[in-house]
């Protein structure tokens, strides 16, 4: 073929006159990079190539990672993972191996990927998100995602996402608000962990998570500023009740004195938060994380305590006056998964009482069945978004727009087992949930997060929105 063949068959001439010709329009002052980048825009959006592999969370487990390729570039995306799933949310495919990874390895998912999902996306829209979910879901033909995986799923997803915002040459945040349909960005009150216990420490406390919220910082940058320095003010705090020893830390970056009941956990943050000077400005979040310590229908605080008498199981009622006082006696205004995950009576009996917001976490699984069971009975008042529970961005926004349509607030959450996909801060911007909860100011694959909030805060500028005291309905 001869250099005029090529440049007919592919109509080459006609495409570089219109590219010098705009160039020549907007007086470009470097001509080469001005048409290099409009003959990129020529090129068709499509996805070319779906590739993933096997990466380890933050815990050192396998995780799903995927590298998605389109004609504007690679963009990557990896699944988190948590360390409670639960029946009622999409399903996390594993490989069962015991004599491997001790049985979680992903390399069915990765197959799925890399076989199955990556034949039947090639050549699809990036922008299309929707529709690039869809055919997942369609290819997948279970109602939790039981065949190909969420983690699978997932990936592709967000990897999709990432994509669909450079082809449309916009912040992901941005492009995650026109695919649902939002016009203002909001960064999010981060509910900071400063304490953990629960699945995710190694100390006798029950109760999952305490953290911190400065609802009462001006902007993103100073909420963060008044997290770290409270989370160091603790550190003092802590060492000099339990010595060195107290500040190791959960997985989530808490610290892990040895202590066992919450009051013991709240009066240290409390110490804290006075020492730091923002004893009017932040205000206190829990994660109960009940389902981990019900037995039947009560509930053991002393689960994980060695010298358990057996003599401290709370009923409902119980747990309802105990959380009644912490309210009373501490600045706390949201408390996620205070009773089982299938305790929708007292959850209820205690959302109705109105003290603080009541975030349904296991009770939900960020499932839109439960969740409109939840609105219509009015069991709980704030959704715990976690994207792993779902297995979509488009479920996740939906999820989110079921929340809001019924006042509720909306939580966007990270995982025990995370990764350094910093995801989820633009997903909260985007959605304009007003609320994400990270981890502490501890740990890479916890900051990341916060870390990529603070560089759209300095994107957006004078425009910059913290949601702050109007952080339940930005």
């Amino acid at each position: 073929m001869s250099v005029q063949e090529y440049l007919d068959k592919h109509m080459l001439s006609r495409k570089i006159e219109d590219a010098v010709n705009a160039a020549v329009r907007a007086k470009a002052p470097d001509p080469v990079l001005f048409i290099s980048n409009h003959m990129k825009k020529s090129v068709p959006a499509a996805i070319t190539k779906i590739k993933a592999r096997q990466v380890f969370d933050s815990r050192g487990i396998p995780s799903v990672e995927v590298d998605l390729f389109t004609n504007k570039g690679m963009f990557r995306a990896a699944a988190p993972s948590g360390a409670s799933g639960g029946i009622y949310g999409a399903f996390e495919l594993r490989d069962g191996e015991k004599g491997k990874y001790l049985g979680k390895g992903v390399s069915k998912a990765i197959k799925n990927i890399n076989e199955k999902i990556s034949e039947a996306l090639i050549g699809m829209d990036p922008t299309l998100q929707s529709q690039i979910d869809q055919a997942m879901i369609d290819l997948d033909k279970t109602e939790n995602k039981g065949e190909l995986g969420a983690n699978s799923i997932l990936a592709v997803s967000i990897a999709a996402c990432k994509a669909g915002a450079a082809e449309k040459e916009v912040p992901l945040y941005k492009h995650i608000a026109d695919l649902a349909g939002k016009t203002g960005a909001v960064l999010p009150v981060p509910a900071i962990t400063v304490i953990s216990g629960g699945k995710h420490a190694g100390n006798n406390l029950a109760v999952q998570e305490i953290m911190i919220v400065p609802t009462g910082a001006n902007t993103f940058e100073e909420a963060m500023q008044m997290g770290s320095e409270t989370y160091h003010h603790l550190k003092v705090v802590i060492t000099e009740k339990y010595g060195s020893m107290g500040c190791n830390v959960g997985v989530d970056g808490g610290y892990a004195p040895d202590i066992s009941s919450v009051t013991e956990g709240l009066d240290l943050v409390k110490e804290a938060i006075d020492r730091a000077g923002y004893s009017e400005r932040i205000k206190i979040s829990l994660d109960v994380s009940a389902t981990d310590f019900c037995i039947g229908k009560k509930y053991d605080l002393d689960l994980k305590s060695p010298n358990r008498s057996g003599q401290n199981f709370k009923t409902g009622e119980d747990m309802i006056e105990m959380y009644n006082q912490l309210c009373s006696d501490y600045p706390i205004i949201s408390i996620e998964e205070p009773f089982d995950k299938d305790d929708w009576e007292h959850t209820k009996l205690f959302c109705n009482l109105g003290l603080c917001q009541v975030v349904g976490d296991a009770l939900l699984m960020s499932n839109p069945k439960r969740i409109e069971r939840a609105v219509r009975e009015g069991t709980c008042n704030a959704l715990l978004l976690k994207v792993n529970h779902v297995g979509t961005v488009t479920e996740a926004i939906e999820a989110v727009k079921l929340a809001k349509d019924a006042g509720w607030g909306v939580v966007v959450s990270h995982r025990s087992g995370e990764t350094e996909d910093s995801f989820i801060a633009d997903l909260a911007v985007g959605l304009a949930t007003g609320q994400i909860k990270a981890g502490a100011p501890c740990r890479g694959e916890r900051l990341v997060k916060y870390n990529q909030l603070l560089r759209i805060g300095e994107e957006l500028g004078d425009d910059a929105v913290y949601a702050g005291e109007s952080w339940r309905s930005p």
